[in-house]
């Protein structure tokens, strides 16, 4: 299971784990001395998945086990947990577990043929123009959900994804309306704050011959607004957050608010600018013109809203006058 963390983390984004069919050999019932499974259920292609053997009739720890890989013996000792390399998408690894107990030998036989399906987490939800980064999963909004599959045949030949049948299910909940063939997208609706949701797709060939599936778990962050100088010559300097104090140079300064992983199912976040206290503007942007020929100081404050109660704010304060003259009397002597 993979999970979305908040920005800070993401870029950890983490490696994906995709899913691959799983095929069961001898039928388990009362007869049967022991069972054998792999873990994950899905392995994806190119790892390693891991063997566990159980029974409820045989003493695991007085027996012995030998493992063959498609026809290569690579264990024999105790029972134990054990780590099976798998090859590419569609290849097929046969199994043979042999467990000998009381001078008896028991055998069961598994294949599993790996399958490449991998989630992807689109989040609904702002961010500023050519912003090169993934926006986070935001409060009270919803995310899109992508499952990308590379299912393939023991000849390594593809499956036309479109032609796939897809199962999924939201926090154990099976979602019948958003499956079926060639439904690879589902929205989901964010979490709660401190909470976390899981969603996970079972994928098949129309023929039942071929099975993947992967699951990951969305986690919703806190929004936050940056602002940005807008600069008349250069445009809005992104490579550079405002905060704390900033100093107006110029007859006029412009600056620019970007809300971050603020939902936007429901329409673009409203921004509201507030001078000393009072509403001032509405809207990303925001022009400051100092009067009068002396120094001073503002404060300066914005609030980002989206829905009901997802809120971001950001405040700091303003100083006029000082760098201008100072500059000028270093220069001309004044």
């Amino acid at each position: 299971m993979r999970f979305i963390f908040p920005l800070a983390l993401t870029l950890l984004i983490l490696p994906s784990v995709a899913f691959a069919q799983f095929l069961g050999g001898d039928a388990l019932d009362e007869s049967t001395a022991f069972s054998a499974s792999i873990d994950p259920q899905y392995p994806a292609p190119y790892t390693n998945a891991t063997l566990s053997v159980l029974s409820a009739s045989l003493d695991l720890a007085n027996a012995t086990m030998k493992v063959s890989v498609n026809k290569k013996q690579i264990y024999s000792g105790s029972v134990q947990d054990l780590s099976i390399r798998l090859g590419g998408a569609g290849n097929m690894t046969k199994i043979d577990v042999t467990i000998s107990s009381s001078g008896k030998s028991y055998t069961q036989n598994l294949s599993v043929q790996p399958q490449d399906v991998v989630l992807v987490a689109e989040p609904l939800s702002s961010a500023p123009p050519l912003y090169p980064g993934k926006t986070l999963v935001p409060l009270e909004g919803s995310v899109r959900v992508v499952a990308m599959a590379n299912l393939r045949d023991t000849k390594g030949k593809a499956i036309d994804p479109a032609t796939l049948s897809y199962s999924w299910t939201v926090d154990e909940t099976s979602l019948s309306n958003a499956s079926g063939i060639g439904k690879s997208a589902i929205i989901v609706d964010s979490p709660f704050k401190y909470r976390s949701t899981d969603v996970s797709v079972s994928i098949k060939s129309q023929d039942g011959s071929l099975v993947g599936g992967d699951s990951l778990s969305l986690v919703a962050s806190d929004p936050v607004i940056r602002v940005y100088e807008n600069d008349p010559l250069l445009g809005i300097v992104f490579n550079r957050a405002i905060s704390g104090n900033y100093k107006i140079t110029s007859s006029e300064d412009s600056l620019y608010a970007a809300p971050f992983s603020m939902p936007t199912s429901s329409g673009l976040p409203v921004i509201q600018w507030f001078l000393n206290g009072d509403l001032a503007q509405t809207g990303k942007t925001i022009t400051l013109r100092p009067t009068g020929s002396g120094q001073g100081s503002a404060s300066l404050s914005l609030i980002a809203s989206s829905g009901e109660s997802t809120r971001a704010t950001q405040e700091f304060s303003l100083s006029f006058g000082a760098i201008q003259s100072s500059v000028l009397n270093k220069l001309f002597g004044l």
